[in-house]
């Protein structure tokens, strides 16, 4: 017996995230934008997949304070974080990145594909202001190879952020 009933389609299947559960809750308007995710690429690798400029792709980098309450600081994907600067503006001693292993147990993401958005525990942001200038960015949906776009502005509005001058 043959079945004249048309083939189905085929469509990637992009991954329903914490970070874009969010962002729909708050009725923000983003795209999302997959890539092949290489280990140890970074934003380097995801600028280059996506045709952007990788000071436009924003890293989510999860630091903690001297007392070792975790915290999550935006980045062009370009630039470094002065931990001297960024203690400074805080007014704490010392800021180091946490181990991935605490990055991944607060945000409830894998390392990689770390997004500020819809974390396991509310964590303060702090973000570079410059970023604040762009059009557009492109940060991480929740997801390895995974981009979401959307204005500075919105993403000021979901997170409320701490903004500091930290690039360097």
């Amino acid at each position: 017996m043959r079945s004249d009933s048309p083939k189905k389609m085929t469509h990637q299947k992009l991954p329903v995230t914490a970070a874009i559960r969010k962002l729909k809750a708050e009725s923000i308007t983003f795209s999302l934008h997959p890539y092949a995710y290489e280990e140890k690429g970074g934003t380097a690798t995801a600028s280059m997949a996506l045709g952007v400029a990788e000071y436009a792709v924003i890293k989510t980098l999860v630091m903690e304070e001297d007392c070792r309450k975790p915290f999550i600081i935006l980045m062009h994907g370009d630039k470094q974080v002065s931990a001297k600067a960024l203690a400074r503006q805080m007014g704490v001693k010392t800021v180091q990145p946490c181990t991935p292993q605490k990055a991944e147990k607060m945000t409830g993401y894998t390392v990689g594909g770390i997004s500020p958005f819809g974390t396991r525990q509310l964590l303060p942001v702090y973000m570079e202001a410059s970023i604040e200038n762009l059009p557009e960015i492109y940060i991480n949906a929740g997801k390895r190879g995974l981009l979401l776009c959307l204005t500075p502005r919105d993403m000021i509005r979901s997170l409320h952020p701490v903004l500091v001058t930290v690039a360097i």
